[in-house]
């Protein structure tokens, strides 16, 4: 098995929408925001090389949304989903599955190419996409909270191609790769973890979209149930610092992954490092 950090850019979200409760004068010591209060984070994905199988986690923003709709996120940097794949030696073509950990439109707007007018078809012609059904459910029939996260056009042209499969409960279709589901952020966000070389590697998504995040009050204002994302971080910290995890962040600008140490304070970041030191 063999892993890569996919990065593919950078965009910003409102910094007080992504601590909650936090007051500025703390968040902003960890996560500065610019004269309009946006706090700058990574959408960084995950490629696993696992015999035959070549499985991305997540596809970030992607390309094919309008200028208008980019101006609220500005997108930037240098990477992109593609570059990277290319930079670390495959296409498109060679992926034969796709993780989306929950479908609000960072985390998978690269799934899905716009190839016309109200045109559009997988931007991996060879993969099989994998989600949970309760979401993919959640996010077709959107409440009027997530509804401006869940843009249709990123996921439903699977469907046509009969490209969609959900992992059930307990059910991994992955030798490597066990999945949680969290509810307090949005409607069964899937949690990859990733059996390598004796570790545990969890992908966060955004159950901790940061180093950041790992205090337990700091809990996103966009999560749905906040009280459930207390229970679920709380959980998730307390058996990752048992089993010596690995968190892999897919928003933190700064920090790729980190261990975790008990403090005074509570549970907190130990090392911080990136994933190439692993491999």
């Amino acid at each position: 098995m063999q892993l890569h950090t996919i990065n593919t850019g950078y965009f910003k979200l409102d910094g007080g929408a992504m601590f909650g409760v936090v007051p500025k004068v703390l968040w902003n010591k960890i996560n500065p925001a610019d004269e309009n209060n946006l706090c700058t984070w990574a959408m960084r994905c995950l490629l696993i090389e696992d015999g035959d199988k070549l499985i991305l986690i997540d596809t970030g923003l992607g390309n094919k949304q309008s200028e208008k709709f980019f101006s609220h996120f500005q997108p930037h940097g240098e990477d992109s989903l593609m570059g990277s794949l290319k930079a670390k030696g495959f296409h498109a073509d060679d992926i034969t599955d796709v993780i989306l950990t929950h479908l609000h439109f960072d985390h998978c707007g690269g799934a899905v190419n716009r190839i016309g007018e109200d045109k559009y078809e997988s931007a991996f012609k060879n993969a099989t996409f994998w989600s949970d059904e309760s979401h993919w459910q959640w996010a077709s029939v959107p409440n009027a909270r997530e509804k401006a996260s869940f843009l249709k056009e990123n996921f439903k042209p699977l469907e046509s191609d009969d490209r969609v499969r959900f992992i059930s409960e307990g059910n991994s279709p992955f030798e490597n790769i066990s999945f949680t589901k969290a509810y307090g952020h949005t409607e069964a966000m899937l949690i990859p973890h990733i059996r390598y070389k004796g570790k545990t590697i969890a992908y966060m998504a955004d159950l901790l979209p940061s180093v950041g995040h790992i205090p337990l009050p700091y809990i996103m204002g966009y999560d749905l149930r906040a009280l459930v994302s207390l229970e679920e971080k709380t959980h998730f910290l307390n058996k990752a610092l048992d089993e010596d995890y690995i968190l892999f962040f897919e928003h933190d600008k700064d920090h790729e992954c980190c261990n975790l140490q008990m403090t005074e304070k509570g549970i907190r970041a130990n090392e911080t490092f990136s994933l190439e030191t692993l491999v």
